[in-house]
């Protein structure tokens, strides 16, 4: 999700520049509320466990396509399914360009031994460069911008009415556990924050993190849990409100920054040198911990080979607070 919602700063940046080039945006239908609001775009729903299955099933997401007569296709994603789409694309004359991901550079970067710890280009510089090769040249900006929504009844009925309180929001989850800060030190982040007044509203998760959450919930009435309440269009509105976001290097992070919302995010196993730090985002809002050992992971999903979680233990409780105050003052 956290990829996906990357995309759209970069296609309105496109926009701008190309008013008049015509985006078919191939994607699940989850994710359908990122990209609107970007004029000239059409969103084409991808079903990859229904009619788009298999080879077969991509073959007719292809004439799906084909029947757009596009004059070119940006392969943002680069992986098995999308390289099988693009050569079809390519078999059929169509123009085709291709994400980098830079798996060489990013080894370098997470291997134990001869680590080279250096900052890379970013993703979303990754995907406009997709559109570059295709002949489309454009700078991004790299900005926050931040249009607050209004916030219907749906969403009113699940937060309560506006108050003058600031406004945070906490997603304290990721799909893997090396990004995840410790739940009981968070919990305590989340009632010192509480208890200094902040309304706090925690993002993101399945059904076991919306039951800790719930749990949560009862520790003080400035904690509202939206988990399971609202849908994702709803949860970027009320995003689009926020004060501050504190977030795991997760789409929490990315949804924030798709919403203009400056976020403080917490780094552990993954670092934000391999060019995933969220879209106009300071670089100084990283929470981490210097260890020889980070980053050890690109996605999150390696073992602790130390065995110890270091990067995540030994950052603070006060910390955290320390630089939230510091944002959001």
């Amino acid at each position: 999700m956290g990829d996906v919602a990357m995309t759209a700063p970069v296609l309105r940046e496109f926009k701008e520049k190309y008013p008049e080039t015509e985006l078919i945006v191939v994607s699940r239908a989850l994710f359908a509320p990122f990209y609107e609001g970007i004029s000239g775009i059409k969103f084409h729903p991808i079903e990859p466990k229904g009619k788009h299955q298999g080879l077969f099933g991509l073959y007719t997401l292809f004439k799906e396509l084909k029947a757009y007569q596009p004059d070119a296709l940006a392969d943002l994603h680069y992986n098995l399914r999308s390289r099988i789409l693009t050569t079809f694309f390519r078999l059929s004359g169509i123009s085709v360009a291709h994400l980098d991901k830079a798996r060489s550079e990013k080894n370098e970067l997470i291997r134990q031994k001869n680590k080279v710890l250096r900052p890379l280009k970013h993703m979303t510089e990754r995907y406009a460069d997709v559109f570059r090769e295709l002949g489309f040249v454009f700078q991004l900006k790299n900005k926050l911008l931040k249009q607050p929504e209004k916030l219907e009844e749906q969403i009113l009925s699940v937060i309560g009415p506006k108050n003058e309180k600031k406004w945070i929001g906490i997603s304290p989850f990721a799909q893997h556990a090396q990004k995840v800060y410790p739940l009981d030190k968070m919990e305590q982040v989340l009632v010192q924050l509480a208890d200094a007044g902040y309304q706090l509203f925690i993002f993101g998760g399945g059904t076991g993190e919306q039951q800790i959450a719930e749990k949560w919930t009862k520790l003080s009435s400035n904690i509202i849990s939206i988990i399971g309440k609202l849908k994702l269009k709803e949860e970027l509105a009320l995003i689009s409100n926020l004060d501050l976001m504190l977030s795991m290097d997760s789409a929490g992070m990315h949804m924030a920054s798709l919403k203009g919302i400056p976020v403080l995010s917490i780094w552990g196993a993954t670092h934000p040198f391999t060019g995933f730090l969220g879209y106009g985002q300071n670089l100084n809002n990283c929470v981490q911990v210097d260890l020889s050992c980070r980053p050890c992971s690109v996605y999150g999903n390696k073992i602790c080979y130390r065995g110890d979680f270091a990067c995540m233990h030994q950052l603070s409780i006060e910390t955290i607070l320390k630089k939230i105050a510091d944002n959001i003052s």
